[in-house]
């Protein structure tokens, strides 16, 4: 039978020197690592309590995120960890509530270590009094000792993970004894071996792996997020006289212009719709109103590019366009390929991947009327 008899940790005070950002805050699928970890030990019912180590100052940050993703149910304390993973850990035992005699610490930066793992390591400690998750070493080792190699046998090797179970007056006491010397040892375990005291290995998870570079972080956004997104967006604009005419980045001389606030191209308004919604970030009246100023008479294919650029922020790139103008006039058709060209080069990608197709509607409706012009645009976009 699961008791609740058990603290975690979470050291969470980095300031991610590899990936140049605080790396407990990165998301994964929109939520930052921090909370996916939180999430996986709150989901364990043999944690009680979860107290985290945040950057000195960012404890309300913390507080905040964990409360806005729901994931605060077993939320003890939020403290501001120290220099160190062991300053950080010893803060956050001093805030753990009493009465729990067991602790799990774990990673902030390892989001995908499952429910059953936790309560595994915890039984495997309350036995021994310590307990560590990790992987049997499957690569053959080599020793690099001077300009000479050797190798290793790897069969009594294991790379440790967290979680990591102790009972707590047991750590408290390797922490004691350790002193001054506490942040030589890489991880909590190590201080219980320099006691003299048995570590058990219990086997780890693959999927529990350590963000810790880009690399890292590409393969834990590749188990969560879609591989590619389709985006689809619709733009219409009335005839207005006096106004110049530009459809998908080109102008056409001689023909009636639309009315809009900007140069009107319901063409590049069509594809910028279709790219920020393959990427969630709304529509272009968001980005760029109507009500500001800034944009009047603005050149769309700026725009465009500024869309392109806030897809990739949010970590999408475009892989192609397929574009349907809805026109009467002008003709789309001696301009098809001028157009591909210059929606390729605003996008930056290949011009064999933006396709551009007009229908003149059959003399039906608004467009068949010569009122205006419709587009249409469908883009596929890449993490």
């Amino acid at each position: 039978m699961s008791r609740a008899d058990a603290v975690a940790i979470l050291p969470a005070a980095g300031k991610g020197t590899r990936l140049g950002e605080a790396k407990q805050f990165l998301e994964l699928g929109g939520v930052p690592l921090l909370v996916r970890a939180v999430e996986r030990a709150a989901a364990c019912s043999e944690i009680a309590a979860i107290v985290i180590a945040a950057p000195p100052g960012e404890e309300e940050r913390v507080r905040d995120l964990l409360a806005a993703h729901g994931a605060d149910a077993k939320l003890h304390a939020v403290v501001a960890g120290g220099a160190e993973r062991a300053d950080s850990v010893k803060a956050a035992l001093r805030a753990a509530p009493a009465g729990l005699p067991m602790v799990a610490i774990h990673d902030a930066a390892r989001p995908f270590a499952t429910p059953e793992l936790f309560t595994r390591v915890l039984e495997a400690a309350r036995r021994t009094g310590a307990a560590v998750a990790a992987l049997p070493c499957t690569d053959t080792v080599k020793r690099l000792e001077g300009s000479g190699v050797t190798t290793v046998d790897r069969r009594s090797l294991w790379l440790a993970q967290t979680p990591q179970c102790f009972r707590i007056e047991q750590l408290l006491r390797a922490y004691e004894r350790a002193g001054n010397d506490v942040s030589v040892a890489t991880d909590e375990a190590a201080l219980i071996e320099a006691l003299g005291e048995p570590v058990e290995l219990v086997p780890g998870e693959k999927e529990n792996f350590k963000v810790t570079d880009a690399d890292d972080l590409r393969r834990a956004r590749g188990m969560v997020e879609a591989p590619a997104a389709v985006g689809f967006g619709f733009d219409v604009h009335a005839f207005e006289e006096g106004r110049r005419c530009v459809l998908g980045g080109v102008e056409f001389p001689g023909e009636t212009g639309l009315a809009g606030h900007s140069d009107a191209d319901a063409a590049l308004h069509a594809i910028m719709d279709a790219i920020l919604g393959a990427a969630g970030l709304g529509d272009i009246g968001q980005h760029f109103p109507d009500t500001d100023a800034r944009f009047r008479g603005a050149d769309s294919g700026v725009l465009l590019q500024e869309v392109a650029a806030r897809a990739k922020a949010a970590g999408f790139r475009v892989q192609n366009v397929d574009l349907t103008i809805a026109a009467a006039r002008p003709r789309i058709g001696p301009r098809r390929e001028e157009m591909r060209a210059k929606i390729a080069s605003i996008l930056g990608i290949p011009e064999a991947r933006v396709n551009v197709k007009a229908t003149t509607t059959e003399g039906l409706g608004f467009v068949g009327r010569s009122e205006g012009i419709a587009a249409q645009a469908v883009a596929l976009l890449a993490r």
